[in-house]
């Protein structure tokens, strides 16, 4: 549950100060019980009749809430102020905190409303009192867009002027007005316009009010605290000496109802502005697009309305007037100054919009430089025009800004396209390079001869000179400084240059395959490129050393980049490390004292052009050795089969041994025809069987096999020939043409079986 709400009026309209109904009062709140744990604050606002007290609910400490008559009291007339000056006297008195309204408007003004009264005020309390702490709690009422933080120095140096006007007894002429008062400013909204944010604002200002003697607080270095028992003595006794005193002056009253009519006036131009039917349907329009003829129907709209205040404030005191004609105009170009700059950015926009477009059509019939220029001069005096049709009569707006930003998004988007345009040319031509370079090097490096790398330079240079040259001309139309050009054109070359890095690199990663491809190309084939028959002619370890000598020059070309024309040493070192392995003088290798393959780097060659180290070299040569001496070693395995199955028939010695020692059974067979005749039939059957058996063709795949194959065909073939036999013997007897005719018939299947058996074998 909230506090109670106890009030009573301290101070009547007549100046008569209710002593018992201050009692009454201190009863109900038991305000004595207090001590000095309390709090007084003064709203000097709007008019009322007399001071009246009232306890704020929910507030800690307990705080004491005086409502004054305020400077705009109208109940009272001009010559009879007094009790307006002695309420406010009478608050900066017996309060720690005076709450003031003020119009924002009235901020830097020589006659705003309250700073005669302040003036007043400091006067006599340095007179009447001795210093007391007091805090002066400046609300400014209806705050315009103007930040706070640039109406609170504003504000502060006014208060400062007036303390320092102030004639000051000798006691306190050196005395600052931080000795008698603190001053603090917030700001209030509009309750018509914003009521929300209005009463967001008072709610965070009385949060402010909580505990505030505190150390830190609003009245936290407060002096000379009367105890809450003699609250009601003291006051009494501060009315009575504020009473008896008659120097008390405050501007003229016909001033301050000028500024609060005038003031009237033109909060009611501008709500009847904003209520414009014209000017709603103008602000909408805005908020979608450019509207043409801007400046000229605001301007109208803008006159209308000052001079509408011109007619209803003519009667009023004409400075006030003035002050407040300038106040209006400028509440009323704060209005539509964001349409104004809404209307700016529309039109930006919409120029941007129309260079880009104009811009890539230019950029098919003219050089980019050219269009850029022109599209860009031509769309900059657009803006202008539009910016002159938007300018308000009453003000001179700059649109310089915008148009600066203008420019800079047509720079940035100029910039964009042209680095995109770059981008596309540098990409096309770097691309036609690659193409003419990445193929033909890859094939002069599979070549490896001591013509690769030269030609490649030659390829090189040749294809990179016609590459700059086209980008070059292309180029011409962009009006690069030379610096950039030439960035660009450095750039083309250097990619040259990788592309043929890369591919070397590429190469000497795949360099063992290519090794091993050249080594059997050249190992298994002939010169006229057929395959190699190991007869027994070739003489392999030529052909071996050849092949390893044509794959170490591949090694070789692939162990560094040479584009540049320095010599180096790299295919001798590998020749003599590597291949010519068997010199005079050096055949053990155990006792070689240097090894020329035993670094990292080579000789004359830099460390970022070497693609295969020596140490890497002699490692992947004996990779190379390893995986290539299968081959060799099968191809003199194939050569020595080879002799040994030509060779099938006994030595010629043997011949004429077996002719020597068998001499006499061949005359004795010479001698015994019968002997002749059984050895003839053997030779015929032992004849048969070699054609039916093909025994040479068997004996042509190794000894073992051919035995293998012939233990399995020879009891079928011999049945074979027997069953012939016997079938031509139960034959009857025939002429002797038809037996001829029939011997043929039986060579040719006999000729028949021997093929389909060789066949099969």
């Amino acid at each position: 549950m909230g506090d109670a709400c106890f009030s009573t009026q301290l101070i009547d309209g007549d100046g008569v100060f209710n002593v018992s109904g201050l009692d009454n009062f201190m009863k109900e709140v038991k305000l004595g019980e207090c001590g000095l744990s309390y709090a007084v604050v003064s709203i000097m606002g709007p008019q009322s009749s007399g001071i009246w007290l009232a306890k704020a609910q929910n507030i800690e400490p307990c705080t004491l809430v005086m409502d004054l008559e305020g400077t705009d009291g109208r109940e009272r007339g001009e010559d009879d102020t007094v009790f307006e000056k002695q309420s406010a006297l009478f608050a900066l008195a017996v309060s720690d905190i005076v709450l003031i309204n003020m119009w924002c408007h009235d901020i830097g003004r020589e006659q705003a409303a309250n700073k005669p009264l302040l003036k007043t005020v400091f006067q006599v309390m340095m007179r009447l009192f001795s210093p007391r702490k007091t805090t002066l709690l400046f609300v400014i009422r209806d705050k315009s867009k103007t930040p706070l933080e640039n109406l609170e120095p504003i504000l502060r140096e006014d208060i400062q002027k007036i303390w320092d006007a102030v004639p000051k007894p000798h006691a306190h002429k050196e005395t600052p007005l931080s000795e008698f008062f603190n001053v603090e400013v917030v700001a209030l909204s509009s309750y018509e316009e914003k009521e929300e944010l209005f009463k967001e604002q008072v709610s965070h200002l009385r949060d402010r009010f909580q505990h505030s003697i505190a150390p830190g607080g609003l009245a936290g270095d407060r002096r000379g605290v009367v105890p809450a028992s003699g609250f009601s003595f003291s006051s009494q006794q501060f009315w009575k000496v504020i009473k008896e005193n008659k120097d008390l002056d405050l501007p003229a009253h016909k001033v301050m109802v000028a500024t609060v009519r005038c003031e009237e006036i033109g909060n009611e131009k501008v709500a009847s502005f904003t209520a414009d039917e014209e000017w709603q349907q103008f602000e909408e329009a805005i908020q979608h697009d450019y509207v043409p003829g801007f400046g000229k129907k605001l301007s109208n709209l803008l006159d209308r309305c000052l001079s509408e205040y011109d007619m209803e404030a003519i009667y009023f005191d004409e400075g006030v007037r003035t002050s407040k004609r300038q106040q209006l105009e400028s509440k009323l170009l704060q209005l539509v100054n964001p349409a104004y700059q809404l209307l700016l950015g529309h039109l930006r926009t919409r120029t941007l919009e129309g260079f880009k477009e104009s811009f890539n059509k230019a950029l098919t019939k003219e050089g980019f430089a050219v269009a850029s220029r022109d599209c860009t001069q031509t769309f900059l005096e657009q803006f202008d025009k539009g910016s002159e049709d938007a300018a308000i009569q009453q003000v001179k707006w700059d649109p310089s800004k915008v148009k600066d930003k203008l420019k800079r998004d047509i720079e940035a988007h100029v910039a964009s396209v042209r680095a995109a345009k770059l981008s596309e040319l540098c990409a096309k031509y770097e691309a036609q390079l690659t193409k003419a370079l990445a193929e033909p090097v890859e094939a002069l490096l599979d070549s490896a001869s001591e013509d690769t790398w030269p030609a490649i330079r030659k390829l090189l240079q040749r294809e990179t000179k016609a590459a700059i040259s086209g980008l070059e001309s292309a180029l011409s139309a962009f009006e690069l400084d030379e610096a950039t050009e030439k960035e660009l054109l450095v750039k083309l070359e250097n990619h040259g240059r990788s592309v043929v890095e890369s591919k070397a690199k590429e190469e000497a990663g795949r360099v063992l395959i290519r090794m091993k491809d050249r080594f059997s190309t050249l190992f298994s084939r002939d010169a006229d490129s057929m395959p190699r028959m190991w007869t027994g002619k070739e003489d392999i370890k030529a052909i071996t050393k050849t092949a390893r000598s044509a794959s170490m020059k591949l090694l070789a070309t692939l162990a560094a980049i040479r584009l540049d024309e320095d010599g180096d040493n790299i295919e001798n070192t590998l020749s003599l490390a590597l291949v010519d392995t068997a010199r005079p003088g050096t055949t053990d290798r155990s006792i070689q004292s240097f090894d020329p393959l035993a670094s990292s780097s080579w000789e004359r060659v830099p460390e970022e052009k070497t693609l295969i180290s020596p140490v890497q070299c002699k490692s992947l040569w004996r990779q190379f050795k390893a995986e290539t001496e299968y081959a060799v070693t099968q191809a003199i395995a194939a050569q020595e089969a080879n002799k040994r199955n030509n060779n099938w028939l006994p030595p010629p010695w043997a011949l004429a041994a077996m002719a020597i020692l068998g001499f006499n059974e061949f005359m004795t067979l010479l001698k015994n025809p019968l002997y002749l005749g059984v050895i003839f039939v053997v030779f015929l059957v032992g004849k048969a069987i070699w054609v039916q058996l093909d025994i040479a063709a068997e004996f042509q795949n190794g000894f073992l096999p051919a035995l293998l194959s012939l233990s399995t065909k020879f009891v079928p073939t011999i049945m074979n020939i027997l069953k012939r036999l016997a079938d031509e013997g139960q034959r009857p007897a025939a002429p002797e043409r038809q037996r001829e005719m029939e011997l043929q018939q039986t060579n040719g299947s006999s000729y028949s079986n021997v093929t389909s058996a060789g066949s099969s074998a």
